[in-house]
């Protein structure tokens, strides 16, 4: 009698097949280990909206400028439809001596028809604005540059130049780093990782 049962369950499991999500697209996971070793890896664990090295660093900043690298975790889908619209922060500073929802200019980004796409994002006087500057692939580094004008932040990705309307009256750009963050009015879906280098 054990014999005909122990006979299914190998025929079952030799039946089985792998199930793979096909909503999202497949993107071979690159590992660390290809990095150059200068890039600082941020986390963000699943659950959470802050990258692992966000810490308060004062700045002062007439051009930033940093190579950045996705892995396949930038791949991501919300619970709310409506939030895979929301732009994640990636790096940048805050302005005029203030906190960066009053003034600041970064770089944001965002999973979203089947693309990773990067943004000039900005706060002038506590009024938010943001310009796709382009679609990226996931495992190539990208050089980013934020450049400093009295009345432009001038957003750089990978050779393509826009600029967005600054507000600040300082002639640097006074505050502190802004850092990896995700969200939006969600919090990460699951573990993210992206590689910084400043330059």
């Amino acid at each position: 009698m054990k014999t005909p049962i122990l006979l299914l369950i190998i025929l079952l499991s030799a039946c089985a097949k792998e199930i793979k999500r096909t909503d999202l697209p497949a993107v071979e996971n690159t590992s660390s280990s290809t990095q150059d070793p200068s890039f600082v890896k941020y986390f963000i664990a699943q659950g959470h909206q802050y990258s692992d090295l966000s810490t308060y660093m004062p700045t002062s900043y007439s051009n930033m400028k940093f190579s950045v690298r996705f892995d396949s975790s930038a791949i991501y889908r919300c619970l709310d439809p409506v939030n895979q619209l929301d732009i994640n922060k990636l790096y940048g500073f805050s302005d005029n001596n203030s906190d960066h929802h009053s003034f600041s200019a970064r770089f944001g980004w965002r999973w979203s028809n089947n693309a990773l796409r990067l943004f000039g994002y900005t706060y002038n006087n506590s009024i938010r604005d943001s310009k796709e500057l382009g679609v990226i692939t996931i495992g190539s580094v990208n050089e980013c540059a934020i450049k400093v004008t009295p009345h432009n932040y001038v957003f750089t990705l990978n050779g393509m130049v826009d600029s967005m309307a600054r507000q600040s009256s300082t002639l640097l750009a006074i505050g502190y780093k802004l850092y990896p963050y995700f969200g939006g009015d969600e919090v990460s879906p699951h573990d993210i990782n992206i590689w910084i280098k400043e330059n």
